[in-house]
């Protein structure tokens, strides 16, 4: 039985729950054990990694390695480069269609959102934007995909069988990050320059709601609003406020700010768990991770990454 102990706990060492981070000034993955809240492993990427994301069965990672023109494919078992995809110039972030297949990709010194086909390895269409894309979502059903231009200060949404522009809303400026909510009902986008948050009805694009945050002792010109995260029931939107050190708590359903969460310095995306108990914020400045724990609203720990951690994403 003795012989036997080792193999049997091998299974459950692979099943643990991790969160990948993006180093962009470290060109390397920060991985996190969530049952620790170590970092486990480094792995070394392209030039600075900023989107990143999984396949549906988690059998491959795709990372926007920005500054070299690509979106790479890792195994995320060994952490090797299976292969590189073509991707545009300087891709930032992208994500990934419900059909599993076909990457949608921001490219943001050319002005254009770039599809790919994961399998064939090839580009299959390149739409125009606006100027500078950075923000990327996909409705639940996969028939709309929006891209958010920085500069033009557009969400641009995009139809997915026909890969045309159907439509251009106005947003405030510098949109950095969208998502649909209320099951596809809205589209939710952060503005980081006018420091808010546009809530759109996706059946008549039409804006809904705009959230506006302010934080005591904080100026208003470091509250930026970048990356969010959704709970599962929709009822709450956790909002990183970049240079402010903050999250924004926020109920999705009267779109009130609810309450503030200190964390690092310039927090940027974020990262839930499987069960969506914990969240964890990526810091750029301050090189950290802060782990939030849901139910309080309280940071739990700090873990320190690489330099600048910009993407997260959680492996189950």
């Amino acid at each position: 039985m003795k012989l036997l102990l080792p193999l049997l706990l091998l299974p459950c060492a692979a099943m643990a729950e991790e969160i990948w981070v993006t180093n962009e000034k470290d060109n390397t993955i920060s991985v996190i054990d969530v049952a620790t809240l170590s970092v486990t492993r480094t792995i070394e990427t392209g030039e600075r990694p900023r989107g990143i994301t999984f396949s549906h069965d988690y059998s491959r990672v795709y990372i926007c390695a920005s500054d070299s023109d690509t979106v790479q494919v890792m195994d995320p078992e060994t952490g090797q480069i299976l292969h590189n995809l073509p991707s545009g110039e300087d891709p930032e972030q992208f994500v990934l269609h419900p059909d599993d297949r076909h990457l949608y990709i921001a490219n943001e010194n050319d002005a254009i959102t770039t599809v790919v086909d994961t399998e064939t390895r090839t580009v299959i269409a390149q739409i125009d934007v606006g100027i500078e894309p950075e923000g990327m979502a996909v409705s639940p059903d996969g028939q709309m995909v929006i891209t958010t231009s920085e500069t033009t200060n557009m969400a641009h949404w995009i139809d997915t069988e026909t890969r045309q522009i159907i439509a251009n809303t106005l947003v405030d400026a510098r949109p950095r990050h969208a998502e649909f909510a209320a099951h596809g009902a809205e589209l939710w986008v952060s503005a980081e320059i006018g420091g808010t948050v546009s809530v759109f009805d996706t059946g008549s694009k039409a804006e809904k709601a705009k959230i506006g945050f302010a934080i005591k002792g904080v100026h208003p010109d470091r509250i930026q609003p970048v990356g969010f995260e959704f709970t599962d029931d929709e009822q709450t939107a956790f909002v990183a406020l970049g240079p402010s050190n903050h999250v924004a708590v926020v109920n999705a359903q009267t779109y009130e700010v609810e309450e503030y969460i200190l964390v690092g310095r310039r927090v940027w995306h974020m990262a839930f768990n499987s069960d969506k108990s914990l969240l964890f914020t990526t810091n750029g400045v301050s090189g950290d991770v802060t782990v939030i724990d849901v139910a309080s609203r309280k940071p739990l720990k700090t873990i320190k990454v690489g330099r600048f951690p910009w993407g997260a994403a959680l492996r189950p």
